[in-house]
Parts: C-alpha cells; sequence; structure tokens
C-alpha cells in the first residue's frame, strides 16, 4: 500500500495520478481532528488564499501549466473548470464547490483509501509521498527536519480580505477587466492622487500583528503584505497591485486614474469580492480603518479578514532529485508547496509528477524525465538544481523554461510559440507511454 500524506491540491492530485495506475494509495489528512492556523473547512484541497488560479492564456506560464496538467488528467483542473466563477482573463472558482468536487470524487474513488487523524511520524522503508503543505503540523515538521538532516526554513504567507458584494458603492466603483481583456469581471476602485496619499499614509503608519518571538521572518515576494510592499516607496504600489493602466472607466470614457484597487468576484454567486493583491499582517481594527479609506469601500463589510501565517519549506536542492523524490530515501516522494513549488497551480502540479513517477516506479517502468521545455518539467528542475545557493519559493513563469531557438522579438509570440512546443513535447511524453 502507498501513502499520501496531506489531502490538499499536491496530495489529491498524487492520489489521484497513483489510482489512475490501479495501485492501491491511502490518502491521509488530519482534518477535522485538527486544522492548521489557516484552514476551517474538512474537505479537501482547501483554499485558503485567493480563488485565483490566476490566468487562462497559454500566453501566461501559469496558464500554460494548467493546459499542461489537463494533458495529464489533473483532477484539480477538472474540478476548477466544473466549479468556475467568472474572472475576466483568469481562471477563478467557487471555493466550497471546488473543495467539496474534489472530496466527492477522492471519497468516490474505490482504489483510494482515507484515513483521517494526525500522521506525526515517517516510515522512510514505505512508498510515501508527503503533501503537507506550508501549514505542516509542527510534530510532522519536526520529524521532517530530523528525515532531511536540515532545519525547516520559514517564509510567511498573508491572505487577502474579502467583502460582500452588496456593501460595495457602485456610484464611486466601475467595472471593467485590464486592458479590456475577457469580461467585466472586476470591481475597480479609482484614486486621485490625494486620496491615494492618505491611504498610503495611513496603510503605512498601520499597526500589524506581532510576530512570535520564535519565528524568523522571511516575506516571500511572490505574496508580499500591502504593508510591508508599501514601505518600500511612495510609488511601489501604483506599479504593483494599484497599477491604474489598462483600466478605462465606462461611466466617463477616462483612464486617468492615480491608482486603482481590484476587487476579485469570489463565489459563483458574486455576493464576495477578494481584495486583489492586499494580503496583509495589519490587526483587524486596522483593516477596517485603513481599507474603508479605498473609494467603494467606506462602508464594506468584511466577510474575511485578510491573515498571515507561517509557511514551512525544505530546501530542496539539497534534499529532492527532478523527480521531487529524496535523494537520501529514494522511497520518499515530496509535493506541494513543501518542496519550494510557489502557489495553487504550481502545487497541483508537483502531485501529479510526484504520484505519477512513484506509480511508475512501482510498476517497473521508467519515470517521468522532466523536460526543461514544458512548464510541468521546468518546476522541478528548478527547485532540484544544486547551482540554487539561496534556495527561494519559485512560480511558474517563462523564464524558467528553455527557450526558442529562433529569436522572436514579440512577447506574446514567443510565449506562445514556447507554449505550443511543450503541449506538444507533453503529448508525445503521455503518448509513449500509452
Amino acid at each position: 500500500m502507498v501513502k499520501v500524506i496531506g489531502a490538499g491540491l499536491a496530495g489529491c492530485e498524487a492520489a489521484w495520478q497513483i489510482a489512475k495506475r490501479n495501485i492501491d494509495v491511502t490518502l491521509c489528512e488530519m482534518k477535522p481532528y485538527k486544522f492548521s492556523p489557516a484552514h476551517s473547512n474538512a474537505d479537501f484541497a482547501e483554499l485558503v488564499c485567493s480563488n485565483s488560479l490566476k490566468a487562462s492564456r497559454i500566453e501566461n506560464a501559469c496558464g500554460l501549466l494548467k493546459e499542461e496538467m489537463r494533458l495529464f488528467g489533473s483532477l484539480v483542473m477538472e474540478a476548477a473548470d466544473a466549479t468556475a466563477v467568472p474572472a475576466g482573463g483568469a481562471l477563478a472558482v467557487d471555493r466550497a464547490a471546488f473543495s467539496r468536487y474534489i472530496t466527492e470524487k477522492i471519497g468516490s474513488n474505490p482504489l483510494i483509501h482515507i484515513s483521517r487523524g494526525e500522521v506525526c511520524g515517517i516510515d522512510t522503508d514505505e512508498y510515501t509521498v508527503i503533501a503537507t503543505g506550508p501549514l505542516t503540523s509542527d510534530a510532522l515538521a519536526k520529524e521532517i527536519a530530523e528525515m532531511t538532516g536540515v532545519g525547516s526554513l520559514y517564509f510567511y504567507d498573508a491572505a487577502a480580505p474579502l467583502v460582500t458584494a452588496e456593501s460595495i458603492d457602485e456610484d464611486k466603483v466601475f467595472r471593467a477587466s485590464r486592458y479590456g481583456r475577457g469580461t467585466d469581471d472586476y470591481i475597480n476602485c479609482p484614486m486621485t492622487e490625494e486620496e491615494y496619499d492618505a491611504f498610503y499614509t495611513a496603510l503605512t503608519d498601520g499597526e500589524t500583528v506581532p510576530l512570535k518571538t520564535f519565528e524568523n521572518q522571511k516575506v516571500f515576494e511572490g505574496c508580499m503584505p500591502i504593508e510591508v510592499m508599501a514601505k518600500r516607496g511612495r510609488e511601489t504600489l501604483t506599479f504593483g497591485p494599484l497599477k491604474p493602466v489598462g483600466l478605462v472607466d465606462p461611466k466617463t470614457g477616462r483612464d486617468d486614474a492615480y491608482a486603482v484597487v481590484q476587487l476579485r468576484r469570489d463565489n459563483r454567486e458574486g455576493t464576495l469580492y477578494n481584495m486583489v493583491g492586499f494580503q496583509t499582517n495589519l490587526k483587524f481594527g486596522e483593516q477596517k480603518r485603513i481599507f474603508s479609506m479605498i473609494p467603494g469601500l467606506g462602508s464594506a463589510d468584511f466577510a474575511r479578514f485578510g491573515v498571515m501565517h507561517r509557511n514551512t519549506y525544505i530546501d530542496s536542492p539539497r534534499i529532492l532529485d527532478r523527480y521531487y523524490r529524496m535523494k537520501k530515501f529514494p522511497k520518499i516522494f515530496f509535493a506541494g508547496q513543501i518542496t519550494g513549488v510557489e502557489g495553487y497551480v504550481e502545487s497541483a502540479s508537483s502531485g501529479i509528477i510526484a504520484g505519477y513517477n512513484l506509480a511508475k516506479l512501482l510498476s517497473g517502468g521508467e519515470m517521468l524525465e522532466p523536460d526543461a521545455r514544458t512548464c510541468i518539467g521546468a518546476l522541478p528542475l528548478y527547485i532540484s538544481n544544486g547551482a540554487n545557493s539561496v534556495f527561494q519559493p519559485m512560480n511558474a513563469n517563462f523564464g524558467i523554461i528553455e527557450g526558442l531557438e529562433e529569436r522572436v522579438r514579440n512577447k506574446q509570440d514567443r510565449y506562445g510559440k514556447i507554449a505550443r512546443r511543450a503541449l506538444d513535447i507533453i503529448k508525445k511524453q503521455l503518448k509513449t507511454e500509452e
């Protein structure tokens, strides 16, 4: 029997891939007997931060990765497509329906056996995928640290607030997607320079939650608290999450806002909206005070305030090979954010490859050789690269994918060609397996 520890995105994908190859697998999940500081739903694959799986276009690296995953028969992508909510050019989901869909699919698979309860130990002689995520329990984190021979590394991941749709002042906002891509699914809150200055001052002076003394803070660039980003300079936000470019107010036909805060639909019904890019560690009272200064949110009802929590990941270049397998204990695989891949889709993709390769190892077949010309192959090659002397988590991006031999000046054309090449490579790899 194979064991997968953790029923998040990566763990569910790993178990699904193993079962697809007619191998019995036990999926271990500590919920509902124990919850991490950020989890509250007993279902599998709970989305604790944004409900967006990022861009859909294959000219975007995350969009390409999603399409590659579909070729592998990804359970996460099947669930996302079935529970999608309007989000312009992005793929966003109804988070409750998404988790419920995956839980029901896993639960109805006769080859997947669910074990509820915390796992505190690891048998290195048992075929295992460790996919416990960035909020691995203290007991298991200690076990992993001892097994890997190095101390765990920590960084911080901040979740954005949610506001109710009915509490947004529609007279002060407008609906549009950036550059007119897709439908007008985003609610945009435009700021004048004076409004931005007042907001910026309040934000940078806001009181944050004090860190625990035993924690060593490392803020990951890809999910930085907005108040930390703001302190890097007055204009930092206007070139980041509050950038106004590409947003035309249909009421006026103008695009002259000094800054724009975007709200993205968080559920299918459109009753909740996520404050895009507003991951934060501000105290709840400060969030209410400061974020209510944003035009349109003066009377906002915050269904959830932003939170900040500890995340754990291993030193993958020292510990893992290119198959997501431990170098020291070849029966143990890792998957998900604990490996240093950063993001929902990236985590799920690592679960696909870890599960696929473990199943191949058991059946005597050849494991999937990651190809640097694909996104799903470039990620494990990056995180297992011993040349990464200072290892930090990595998102899907075209910078880690092998470029084209010919020179293509236009970026979108270049990315499109790389993407089509990647999809052809994956198709050939899977056809060879068949």
